[in-house]
């Protein structure tokens, strides 16, 4: 069973976002396993200085959650028309490392409009060379509508493109093990 370290890019209690890897882990029970780094608020501002030596003790152990993780998922809200700036720090911290080299990704953006923010975290994640496909991308708009007052995905076609990228992330990361020759 694969192990997936999903990161919840949301500063929110609330988070649309979580209730979307909530939805996902039920999914996938069965062929993921789906860990949730949700600390982004207990890592230090990155700083350059520290980025390879000295580095803060909660950056070392993200950075190894990232790297024992067969895959990531990225799911994040756009805040002001880009990534939320706890994403943004955490990842900051990982560009001098090889971290995110090869590694599989997923990413879900899930926001009122989430356009820019999407390609921005894509643009974020092809330099740190992540690996991911369109089908492992996937954009969400309106999300707050999507949800029943009781948090459940109340919108069919939302339901069904999540299963679709949980069933692309699952034949992504097979192929990755497996290449076709």
């Amino acid at each position: 069973m694969k192990h997936i370290l999903a990161i919840n890019g949301s500063a929110s209690d609330a988070s649309s976002n979580q209730k979307l890897i909530d939805f996902l882990k039920t999914e996938s029970e069965g062929y993921f396993r789906i860990s949730v780094f949700d600390q982004l608020k207990s890592l230090p501002h990155f700083d350059p200085a520290n980025a390879t030596k000295n580095t803060p003790q909660p950056v070392l152990d993200f950075r190894q959650a990232i790297e024992s993780a067969d895959a990531v998922l990225i799911c994040t809200p756009e805040y002001v028309f880009s990534l939320p700036s706890g994403l943004k720090n955490a990842l900051e911290w990982c560009v001098a490392t090889t971290v995110f080299s090869e590694k599989p990704l997923g990413i879900i953006t899930a926001s009122a409009s989430g356009i820019q923010g999407h390609e921005e975290l894509q643009r974020i994640m092809r330099t740190l060379m992540a690996r991911f496909v369109p089908n492992t991308t996937l954009l969400i708009q309106g999300i707050k509508a999507r949800f029943s007052p009781e948090g459940t995905i109340q919108d069919e076609a939302t339901r069904l493109h999540l299963l679709n990228f949980l069933n692309a992330f699952r034949v992504f990361l097979q192929e990755e093990i497996h290449p076709e020759s």
